[in-house]
């Protein structure tokens, strides 16, 4: 029962979007291939619900950012991709720069889809909201010792500080953002600040947190949606979430997206409007069984979506928009040079 009005909930959103509901046929193809980066398995349960209600069927092909760009570059015009979906918008304007991806064209996605968090030619746009914040432990560590990124470097922060290491993607975009607003030398110096103070380099934002609850370290930096999973499933879990920059003179918490691009070569373009659209439709943000950013307790992108409730209990913040999506490309070099020059722990 549960199953059938899901069903008819999302027939009703499809026909609102004037898109047709009809069967699998040699004619429609009924097929859209993926290449996604996201770890949560290949079948979520919004690409299920988009085959129900459509005929149309997700293939997922999974791998990391640049295992994935690395692949779409190898096949060029002959690869089976339609949508390349990643968790790093930096990695997507590369690939729409480099021709491997189409602008969209739909003034569904433009209504649904807010211009801070798409490509500002279409090529490809933000899905979720992952935002980079602090995990600490309230019973060593009072709220008010943290602030932002760059307070990280105090001296204060010596020996109590577990981050991912320096080769990651969620490593590199954050230093991405300080490069933006510091510009390198303010970067440099902020990240051998950093270094300075001896952290714990972990390879996993779970261990990370685990990590903090053992007394490892004081304070960690993760993404937001890892505590929220943790907290799902023990709503007593002590760890609590900081969104640092906040306050009127400060830029607010860097985050980054979920997002998808068509491909230049894709042979279901139809199809793979019809699956972002749905995916960013209000109904597929709001949670429920079915929502994307659900499926990974993430921020949805739709002004009028809802966060999940774990996430309404992290508190109100502000996300740094006054670094824009589209730019992310520009600085990933720049930052993973800057963290090898000043000997930020590359590996575990």
């Amino acid at each position: 029962m549960r199953r059938l009005s899901a069903f008819l909930l999302l027939a009703s959103l499809l026909v609102m979007l004037n898109i047709a509901i009809m069967p699998a046929t040699a004619q429609n193809r009924g097929v859209v291939n993926v290449y996604s980066t996201r770890h949560y398995g290949a079948t979520e349960s919004p690409f299920i619900a988009f085959t129900e209600a459509t005929g149309i069927d997700v293939r997922v092909s999974q791998g990391t950012n640049q295992a994935l760009l690395d692949r779409l570059r190898a096949e060029g015009d002959r690869t089976v991709a339609d949508v390349f979906m990643t968790v790093d918008a930096g990695t997507l304007g590369i690939a729409a720069d480099e021709g491997l991806l189409q602008p969209i064209v739909s003034d569904v996605l433009l209504e649904n889809i807010p211009a801070e968090f798409r490509d500002a030619d279409m090529r490809w746009v933000g899905l979720s909201e992952r935002v980079r914040g602090f995990v600490y432990n309230p019973a060593v560590v009072d709220v008010s010792e943290l602030s932002t990124y760059e307070a990280l470097g105090d001296a204060q922060w010596a020996g109590r500080l577990c981050m991912r290491p320096g080769a990651h993607i969620y490593t590199i975009s954050l230093t991405s953002s300080l490069i933006y607003h510091l510009g390198e030398e303010g970067a440099e110096a902020v990240v051998a600040g950093w270094v300075a103070n001896n952290p714990i380099y972990i390879d996993s934002d779970t261990r990370i947190i685990e990590s903090v609850l053992a007394g490892q370290c004081d304070l960690g930096v993760v993404n937001h949606y890892y505590l929220a999973r943790l907290i799902s499933g023990d709503p007593e879990y002590p760890i609590r979430f900081f969104f640092p920059n906040q306050g009127e003179e400060e830029r607010g918490a860097f985050f980054n997206l979920s997002g998808a691009g068509i491909t230049s070569a894709a042979l279901n373009y139809d199809n793979s409007v019809l699956f972002l659209e749905f995916l960013s439709s209000l109904e597929a943000q709001n949670p429920s069984d079915i929502s994307f950013p659900t499926t990974n307790f993430e921020f949805p992108v739709h002004l009028e979506a809802e966060a999940e409730s774990i996430l309404e209990s992290f508190g109100e913040f502000e996300l740094d928009l006054t670094y824009p999506v589209s730019e992310y490309k520009d600085y990933q070099l720049p930052a993973l040079d800057l963290l090898e020059r000043v000997g930020y722990g590359m590996s575990e």
